[in-house]
């Protein structure tokens, strides 16, 4: 199965800083049986939108990190919204649920999530720990949502 994970940082991009979130989730993915490219692009709608368009064609599933929060540059959601075919509110609604017993900080997460085609594209904080607690509340979704994108109709 092929996965993408999107790192969306202009520290990242300009080299002044790791990819310590997009390690993460490659990692994870791995871990689950994926085959995983990455991107790194800037905190710029246009090139976000981008990205995912050209990662959408080659990808069952993409991941974002970064750019989720309420800084001036943080425009991850706006720009996954731009390329949706279909929301799916319930996957960033859980994440944020499961960041609620870790920190008073959850709700300030605007991540979305929704499908392009077959693909299904989740935004995820650009905080490692934040990315693990988000993602446990998720895990088992993922496999069911990518099934039914594909086709089938899992039990």
């Amino acid at each position: 199965m092929n996965a993408a994970v999107l790192t969306v940082s202009d520290g990242v991009h300009t080299g002044t800083r790791e990819d310590t979130s997009g390690d993460l989730l490659d990692e994870l993915l791995r871990a689950e049986g994926y085959d995983v490219v990455r991107r790194v692009v800037p905190d710029e709608r246009d090139a976000v939108a981008s990205a995912i368009i050209e990662l959408a064609g080659k990808s069952l599933l993409i991941l974002t990190t970064g750019g989720t929060g309420f800084a001036p540059r943080d425009v991850t959601p706006e720009a996954t919204r731009d390329v949706l075919d279909r929301e799916a509110p319930g996957i960033a609604e859980a994440m944020r649920a499961a960041s609620r017993e870790h920190t008073p900080l959850w709700m300030v997460s605007r991540g979305v999530a929704g499908t392009r085609g077959a693909t299904l594209i989740v935004n995820f904080p650009g905080n490692p720990p934040a990315i693990e607690q988000a993602g446990a509340g998720i895990a088992e979704a993922i496999p069911h949502a990518l099934a039914l994108l594909a086709g089938r109709r899992p039990h």
